[in-house]
């Protein structure tokens, strides 16, 4: 995992259904959805302010960690989390390989 996930403090707003990072009260979030037997990671946003600091990174990697430890496949709807898995293919085998992108 990602270590910016263990570093920066990343809460699961479960009402909202999103992880949530806020620094000098802006939010960074990345927002999922359950659908069928998967969990869909949907949009992520990060503010201006914290560009370039890895709060997306983080956010996607606590996102397949927890994706993971509630045992659920992932499908990628969001741009960015999409170019994430392509910077870290070992996280390829929680994709769920019945549902492609597009498709």
């Amino acid at each position: 995992m990602n270590n910016n996930s263990e570093a920066i403090n990343i809460i699961n707003n479960e009402d909202l259904q999103q992880f949530e990072y806020i620094e000098n009260n802006e939010l960074a979030v990345l927002v999922y959805r359950f659908y069928k037997k998967d969990i869909a990671f949907t949009h992520t946003e990060v503010p201006t302010s914290m560009k370039g600091k890895g709060i997306g990174s983080a956010l996607a990697a606590y996102a397949f960690d927890y994706a993971r430890r509630i045992n659920k496949k992932v499908m990628i709807l969001c741009p960015f989390v999409g170019a994430y898995l392509k910077k870290h293919p070992e996280l390829s085998e929680q994709i769920d390989k019945q549902y492609r992108a597009g498709s």
